[in-house]
């Protein structure tokens, strides 16, 4: 009889210790994922992810690994034995002295003068944006660009940003004197839509409410102001005048007058 006891309490003990903790069905996700695991650890594949976790290593920031340069330079090697390069990198390579071949000579070289530019269309009336087009024609386009930083009108800041880039692409691209530009010209043009709207009226009646688009146009040149062109024209008309001298030269006077005019 003891040895019966004996062995039916280890037969329960044995069973207390097979029975989970908590009732969960057979068919709940934990025992999937427990078996899925289990597989990948006697298959020797790797850990499984559950779908929060992936997420989680999947979209968190991660710090980005530089390949070194002979790291780039083995599977560039690699890709050229396999004929897999692009056509930038299977250009041949071209030597300092024979990139521009032949130099070419002063006179066949293109010099730019001006360089013309402008805003997008953007709403608002052409009557207002000429004022301020007005306002910048012929001063430096420094002077230009203070003008619009300090100006209180709404279409100021896109002036100021429109003349910044096209000082920086007359200096960078078209190799002008940043100190000698000038806005020589300035003009405006309607968009090519004018957004139309119903207004509605009293007494039955509608109008038409007309959404205007402009834009401003510009055309930086090396120069001189309008203020120092005016100032060198005035130098000029005031050399033709000549005063008259001291004593009168003993000539006819010519065309004269009635003696008694009134």
């Amino acid at each position: 009889m003891q040895s019966v006891g004996a062995s039916l309490l280890s037969v329960s003990r044995a069973a207390c210790l097979s029975v989970p903790a908590h009732n969960v069905a057979s068919s709940s996700r934990v025992f999937q994922l427990q078996g899925m695991q289990r597989r990948s650890v006697s298959l020797r594949l790797p850990n499984f992810k559950g779908p929060v976790t992936w997420l989680r290593e999947s979209l968190a920031p991660n710090v980005r690994q530089q390949n070194t340069q002979e790291e780039i330079e083995a599977a560039r090697k690699q890709a050229a034995e396999k004929g897999q390069l692009s056509v930038f990198e299977s250009l041949p390579a071209v030597a300092d002295g024979e990139a521009g071949g032949e130099e070419v000579p002063a006179w066949k070289r293109k010099t730019y003068t001006e360089h013309k530019y402008s805003t997008s269309n953007f709403k608002i009336s052409h009557r207002k944006l000429n004022m301020l087009g007005r306002q910048i024609a012929g001063k430096p386009v420094d002077s230009a660009i203070l003008q619009m930083m300090f100006s209180e009108k709404r279409a100021s800041k896109r002036i100021k940003s429109m003349l910044v880039v096209a000082k920086s692409h007359a200096v960078k691209l078209k190799n002008l004197d940043e100190q000698k530009l000038v806005v020589a010209e300035s003009w405006v043009t309607k968009g090519p839509h004018q957004f139309k709207r119903h207004d509605m009226k009293g007494r039955g009646r509608a109008g038409i409410k007309r959404h205007p688009h402009s834009r401003l146009h510009v055309v930086l040149k090396e120069g001189k102001t309008r203020a120092e062109l005016r100032a060198e024209e005035r130098e000029k008309k005031l050399k033709r005048i000549v005063s008259a001298g001291i004593f009168r030269e003993d000539v006819p006077i010519r065309n004269p007058g009635p003696a008694w005019a009134w």
